[in-house]
């Protein structure tokens, strides 16, 4: 059986650049050199492919839509102040969890069972059991 080939025809695709412009969103596609707006931005792709189909009479299934978002750079800097903190709070969090483990390693190095360094510490003696297991 011979294998056939299938050819793809090579699909354009379009930018649509989307700022905030009062209440709505501008959503400009650059190679259509036109402009629409949505009142959501749920809808901006849609809006912007509507555009798109119009001007130059395609279907949906007949181009690619890349939509870039953007942003004040207000917006950006807090973004990139939230992943900071969120990065910091995950080592935080991996700090924490080695004093733990250092503390409940320690208690049972001084003869303590499990039962009674959970209530030392006021965690279960599951987490304590838990906490001398892991690495």
């Amino acid at each position: 059986m011979k294998r056939r080939e299938v050819i793809k025809e090579e699909v354009k695709t379009y930018h649509a650049d989307v700022t905030r412009d009062g209440r709505f969103w501008l959503v400009r596609v650059r190679e259509i050199d036109r402009s629409t707006q949505a009142l959501r931005y749920k809808d901006v792709a849609a809006m912007a492919s509507d555009l798109i189909e119009i001007m130059d009479g395609l279907c949906s299934d007949e181009y690619d839509l890349r939509v870039t978002l953007q942003l004040p750079h207000s917006v950006k800097d807090h973004q990139a102040r939230a992943e900071a903190l969120r990065e910091e709070a995950q080592r935080k969090q991996a700090e924490a969890a080695a004093e733990n483990r250092a503390a409940v390693q320690e208690l049972l190095a001084l003869g303590l069972s499990e039962r009674e360094a959970g209530d030392v510490l006021g965690v279960s003696f599951q987490r304590v059991s838990q906490l001398a297991k892991s690495p």
